[in-house]
């Protein structure tokens, strides 16, 4: 095994942190290749651990190990460590593994019924495809894994942009079990890897608010938050997303869920259109319940800044469009959108509504996606649910 070492005798963040930057390599070696396993060294000859190395990337190295070199069983050992914590939560169908807050950056799996998806996003990961794929066999024995490769973080380590690759024979029909209600997944044409388990902590915490409400569903997707809204109390849920695909899969879990039409109703729109025709009183009735999840709009650094406006703008939009006393349900997901830019948008969108806001509850992503003090970057998801005076 190959040694970097690096240009300091000690790395603080790297009590808790696992990655190292390539400006904090000595001496780059661009003869080991992208995702090889080296040890690492401090410039005084200490041994700071092993882990994945990419010398053309800005995360030069994403460490599997600590003081010590990386154990040969360490992808048995870390996916079946983070199964028994899924487990541990009695959580059948969720995120199994979840990258570097369970040892291995650039891994993700989800699990789904009989089939696991993996995402493969870092180098280091990719070279280890066989033997994780192995390891998913003997811990989870699915009828099906689907391997992803479409994430763009994946052109960051140098890698390409695939097609899935599939292992065994999906089923006809995937349906999930969320907060006691039914859901039908389709994995290889929905986002992500198919569905957003990181909502379903938030989700189970806001079901008590819905009942005698009349619910605007913004950005429905599937449906997950508007049929929980409507199987718990909700008077009317309208429910709107931009994609055809998803609207025609939120009307299959409305009737999964043996929901009447009157109850619910999914329509193809625009967010945006929805909030200006409700801010000049064009809607039959006004909501006093607004969930506002939108998609990522700061996939970087250098967005956060359009970001941030966009998100205000959403959010004043639903603050002013929502009757007196209702609330609004918002969230982000991305990791750039740190606590004090969140905290940011929601203060700035109330002043700018001119509406008092008050802080019901807040939340992060879902256990199954824990969170690593001290590694900011495993914290993405950020929820507020907010009464409106």
């Amino acid at each position: 095994m190959k040694t970097i070492k690096l240009k300091e005798n000690y790395i603080e963040r790297l009590g808790a942190h696992i990655w190292i930057f390539s400006n904090e390599i000595e001496k780059h070696d661009f003869s080991v290749e992208n995702g090889e396993i080296v040890n690492v060294e401090y410039c005084d000859g200490k041994l700071c651990g092993s882990g994945f190395y990419n010398p053309h990337s800005l995360i030069a190295i994403r460490l599997l190990s600590k003081n010590e070199e990386v154990s040969p069983d360490f992808i048995e050992s870390y996916i079946k460590k983070a199964y028994e914590y899924r487990d541990s939560l009695a959580i059948e169908d969720g995120r199994m593994f979840f990258g570097e807050s369970d040892g291995i950056g650039g891994l993700v799996i989800d699990k789904y019924a009989s089939v696991i998806v993996v995402q493969i996003l870092s180098a280091g990961v990719e070279r280890i495809k066989e033997e994780i794929v192995e390891n998913i066999k003997k811990i989870f024995t699915p009828r099906a894994i689907v391997i992803m490769k479409d994430h763009p973080y994946r052109i960051l380590e140098g890698l390409k942009i695939e097609e899935p690759e599939i292992i065994g024979k999906i089923p006809s029909k995937i349906i999930i079990t969320e907060n006691g209600l039914k859901f039908e997944v389709d994995i290889l044409n929905s986002q992500k890897t198919g569905w957003y388990y990181d909502q379903r902590d938030n989700r189970e915490f806001i079901k008590t608010y819905f009942k005698g409400k009349k619910v605007l569903d913004l950005y429905c997707y599937t449906g997950a938050f508007s049929i929980l809204a409507a199987k718990n109390g909700a008077e009317v849920v309208w429910a709107i997303d931009s994609s055809e695909k998803a609207i025609e899969l939120a009307e299959k879990n409305k009737k999964l869920n043996k929901i009447p039409d009157s109850k619910l109703i999914f329509k193809k729109e625009s967010a945006q259109k929805i909030l200006d025709a409700l801010l000049n009183n064009e809607l039959p009735e006004k909501p006093d319940f607004i969930l506002l999840d939108p998609p990522n709009l700061a996939r970087s650094k250098k967005h956060i800044f359009e970001a941030k406006r966009a998100y205000i703008r959403l959010l004043k939009s639903a603050m002013k469009g929502v009757e007196k006393g209702g609330y609004v349900a918002f969230s982000t997901c991305s990791q750039h959108v740190t606590d004090e830019i969140f905290s940011e948008i929601i203060d700035t969108s109330a002043n700018k509504a001119k509406r008092k806001a008050i802080i019901i509850h807040t939340g992060t992503q879902s256990k199954d996606h824990p969170v690593i003090a001290g590694m900011k970057e495993t914290k993405y998801l950020r929820f507020v649910l907010l009464k409106v005076e």
